[in-house]
């Protein structure tokens, strides 16, 4: 265990800067025993990874934190790896490369690491093609509170009538479950997934470290996709742009339903609202990445879209000379064309070819630039005009006819407020994340007012308003998790806690206030 200053600096706060962190020492462990024994002898347990959370989830209070970071192995199977906590999924990308495998589920950030993507069920860009970690994890090799192992597999245990009966070679614990009423929506990371008959690995995906400590998961991989193109597209405006996001995840569902292999395969559409573009021209991000947007441009959606074997090689820019014209190759990209062309927005498009990696890159690099600018004005406003103004910002999803409404609302809520709003977002999921830019703390104020008003409306239509960063020790997604579940909710999640970690060992203040 370390508890040299100068080193436990680096552990006291997440990528959120969630105020107050300390810690009692932090320890590195290179083995499953080695978690084991530590967790046995340790009142208070803070498992870490990259502390990439923005939920303060990984802001120690009076924790003893486990960093997972030399847990870091991986065996390499044909359909799948096995992969020690501590590996970031960039490590994880990497190795599998060589092998024309991928893990398509990752968040944007990938020097977040193996563990907190299974302990946030972590989703991102592609989980309208691939969802989100969770159905991916088919073993787990988990420590609990007494410092026994548990190993699960996917199918192993099934909840009964009574819950779960876990058995691992030290102990047995029944956990007795009470059915919640899950949002039917792609992304929900919103406490225990409690659900009649679920299998028993799901309830420690998404549980944020409070349940056990992840040591190693074993994930489905696939076969990277043959070739990728990515498009920039202006669109005038949000309803036009909603009308071609629905459009083209259609025509990707009716082509993986029909296995066309001319068809449309989308993985991801990303957009900026104006707000959003407006911003990073203010930092210069178009003149730096050679972007150029015409005027009256709304939104621009950023969408990655997979092409079969072949496309890499042939000339793909011969076939797109006119899609217009009669008689041109039918393929996925002359497709997608054509239904860009038939919502007014092929001429303003620009389309990366597989090859293209560079302006593909500087496509994705403009989407970062937007929170990379928004985080950079709430820094400077809390510094130079308020200390207390932090980050406000939400994570709402809602099923795709439900999202022009959520727009509306999200948007007459700010406005009535006073409060300047950027949005930007996973489209193709239905999933967003407004967020404020304030010049006052009575911004903020305000601000976290219209976004609990929003997650009720957002849960009124059958959404999420915490899709995919978590919970954690942030008091406003807590008063969310409340709203969804109500207090019965929280209930039947805090005696799943306490059947599993009854002196409440791990995370504390983690998904609920402490104590």
């Amino acid at each position: 265990m370390d508890r040299d200053p100068e080193r436990l600096a680096s552990v006291l706060e997440d990528a959120a800067h969630y105020p107050g962190g300390h810690a009692t020492g932090v320890a590195r462990p290179c083995t499953v025993d080695e978690v084991a024994a530590l967790v046995a002898r340790t009142p208070r347990i803070l498992a870490a990874g990259a502390q990439s959370s923005l939920t303060g989830g990984a802001t120690p209070r009076g924790d003893l934190v486990l960093s997972t970071s030399r847990l870091s192995g991986l065996t390499m199977g044909e359909d799948h790896v096995v992969a020690g906590a501590g590996l970031t999924l960039q490590a994880l990308q990497d190795a599998l490369a060589p092998h024309g495998r991928w893990f398509p589920p990752v968040p944007t950030y990938l020097g977040a690491t193996v563990g907190g993507a299974v302990s946030t069920n972590a989703a991102g860009a592609a989980t309208f093609k691939y969802g989100s970690v969770r159905p991916w994890v088919t073993a787990l090799t988990m420590v609990l509170a007494d410092g026994s192992v548990l190993s699960l597999a996917r199918g192993q245990v099934r909840a009964g009538a009574d819950g779960f009966q876990l058995v691992s070679p030290d102990r047995r614990v029944t956990v007795s479950i009470a059915p919640l009423p899950l949002p039917e929506v792609p992304k929900c990371s919103a406490g225990y997934p409690l659900a009649a008959g679920m299998d028993a690995i799901d309830l420690f995906i998404g549980a944020e470290g409070t349940l056990g400590v992840v040591v190693e998961a074993t994930l489905r991989v696939v076969p990277r996709p043959a070739a990728v193109a990515w498009a920039l597209v202006p669109v005038r405006s949000e309803p036009e742009a909603i009308a071609l996001v629905q459009a083209l995840r259609q025509a990707s569902r009716d082509t993986w339903s029909s296995g066309d292999p001319a068809g449309i395969d989308i993985a991801a559409i990303e957009h900026m609202d104006a707000r959003s573009l407006a911003i990073a021209g203010e930092d210069g991000a178009f003149d730096r990445f050679d972007i150029h947007l015409p005027a009256g441009t709304g939104v621009v959606l950023l969408v990655q879209l997979e092409l079969p074997e072949g496309d890499a090689s042939r000339d793909l820019w011969a076939e797109l000379a006119d899609v217009r014209a009669p008689g041109v190759r039918d393929t996925p990209l002359v497709r997608f064309c054509r239904v860009l062309d038939a919502h007014g927005c092929l001429e303003e498009a620009e389309v990366a070819l597989p090859h293209q990696e560079r302006r593909a890159a500087q496509f994705a690099a403009l989407r970062e630039a937007v929170p990379s600018g928004v985080n950079r004005r709430v820094a400077v406003a809390q510094s130079s005009i308020d200390p207390r103004i932090s980050k406000t910002a939400a994570d709402m999803i809602v099923p795709m006819d439900r999202f022009g409404e959520m727009m509306r609302t999200c948007r007459a809520l700010f406005e009535a407020a006073g409060l300047d709003l950027a949005v930007w977002g996973h489209i193709s999921d239905g999933n967003v994340h407004p967020n404020l830019i304030p010049t006052s703390y009575a911004d903020v104020e305000r601000g976290r007012e219209a976004i609990l008003e929003l997650g009720r409306a957002v849960t009124a239509m059958g959404g999420c308003p915490l899709a995919e960063h978590g919970v954690g020790r942030n008091d406003q997604k807590q008063r969310l998790l409340r709203e969804l579940y109500g207090d019965s909710g929280l209930d039947a999640m805090r005696a799943v806690k306490r059947a599993l970690d009854p002196e409440g060992r791990f995370g504390a203040g983690i998904l609920w206030p402490a104590g």
